[in-house]
């Protein structure tokens, strides 16, 4: 197929999505998550973070021949199947494209993190530890990587091209690990070290972790000030794990440059979720302080058990939300939470639409856990997330945000 015929498709979705991205629903939405992560909401907010798109949109079916422009009409066929579903996500008047990157080291801590997969189509995969002994250690280097200008000048340009006067492509710049959802010390550690390995060093080699601990939150804070320095903090591409609004910050938006204390950050620890509260703040919520407190608002946690920790990450000035996943006791966390910081609470993929949707099993367990937010007065948001299978069936997403819907104005 010839490239015409790539720009003629890609631009018949830029025009549909262009529709939705004008509907005055999106202001609204704006403005729900502005009053939600400023303590201004009472009743809870729908975020469908993951919904198996490569089971609703076969990845194999995109129609233009083009690598890069195949890349682009899959997200905005995603981002149109995302108006189907009916949840609070703000769909934004831009596409991001993240700028063409070189890594001399090869690994971007001049050790390897490489996975390891099975000869399946099972999602999951495992890592060889490369930092083992000293001698290791010593070969660490802070992470070297910068934009390859000629290469992200390119694609900017070509895709720009192409849907720019409609959407318009806006390339982050940003070092991945000046992202502090990537920068968290905590994922690469574990890549390196192994998670058995990681673990027992807490009790073998203390000081030689906290020495390994104390090189990378250096190499981080170096980076995220060069990136500020650099003017490639934006209000496009900051993370908050939901809708990146509140009434403290200015509202996402893109081609502005800003400081760190402009934006939200996201960060957690789930490889240290089976650490001891102590050991989780000895051995990674003090090195996580440091590349957190510049920023202007936090969002801390992911998949990890977040009840024992709570009293830990409120020690973070600039905190804000905190997310209870389905590991964690809800009603503990709640308690502790209660109005102070805006909950994420996030129901297990598995009971909610994973395997089907059971509507009797999924009413229940949003009525519980309703009853138990409300009761502490907690103010917080329903975040559906890590849907690696919606048993091919694409329709229940949007049913089960009906649901929710529906359970939320009873309750609130």
């Amino acid at each position: 197929m010839s490239n015409n015929h790539d720009i003629n498709l890609l631009r018949s979705l830029a025009e549909l999505l262009k529709e939705i991205i004008n509907k005055p629903i999106q202001e609204k939405r704006r403005d729900l998550w502005s009053q939600l992560n400023s303590f201004e909401l009472d009743r809870p907010l729908i975020y469908v973070r993951a919904f198996a798109f490569d089971e609703i949109f076969n990845p194999m079916d995109a129609k233009c021949s083009d690598p890069d422009y195949r890349q682009l009409e899959l997200r905005l066929r995603m981002l149109l199947f995302r108006d189907t579903i009916g949840d609070d996500f703000i769909i934004e008047p831009w596409i991001i494209q993240n700028a063409v990157f070189t890594n001399p080291f090869g690994d971007c801590w001049g050790l390897s993190t490489n996975m390891t997969r099975e000869g399946n189509d099972i999602k999951c995969a495992g890592f060889k530890p490369s930092l083992i002994n000293e001698i290791d250690f010593s070969k660490m280097r802070l992470p070297c990587i910068s934009v390859d200008e000629e290469k992200t000048a390119g694609l900017n340009d070509k895709l720009n091209s192409a849907i720019g006067d409609i959407i318009p492509v806006f390339i982050n710049r940003k070092h991945y690990l000046a992202s502090p959802n990537s920068g968290d010390i905590s994922a690469d550690l574990a890549k390196m070290r192994g998670m058995q390995e990681l673990m027992l060093d807490a009790y073998d080699r203390p000081k030689w972790l906290h020495k390994v601990l104390a090189f990378m939150q250096g190499a981080l804070l170096e980076i995220q000030s060069k990136t500020e320095a650099s003017g490639d903090y934006n209000l496009a591409t900051q993370d908050n794990q939901a809708m990146p609004y509140c009434r403290e910050l200015n509202r996402p938006a893109i081609s502005k440059s800003v400081k760190r204390n402009e934006t939200w950050a996201f960060m957690a620890a789930q490889e240290f979720t089976g650490y001891s509260p102590e050991f989780f703040e000895e051995f990674m919520f003090n090195y996580q302080i440091p590349l957190l407190e510049n920023f202007g608002m936090v969002s801390y946690g992911c998949c990890e058990d977040m009840t024992n920790n709570i009293s830990i990450i409120k020690k973070l000035k600039n905190l804000r939300r905190i997310a209870i996943t389905p590991y964690s006791d809800v009603k503990k966390c709640a308690e502790q939470i209660g109005g102070d910081y805006i909950l994420s609470w996030r129901p297990n993929p598995s009971l909610m639409i994973a395997t089907g949707l059971d509507e009797g099993a999924v009413r229940q367990h949003l009525r519980e856990n309703f009853k138990i937010l409300k009761q502490n007065h907690c103010r917080f948001d329903i975040t559906l997330k890590d849907v690696e299978t919606i048993n091919r069936q694409p329709e229940n997403v949007s049913k089960w945000v009906k649901i929710a819907r529906e359970e939320i104005v009873n309750i609130f």
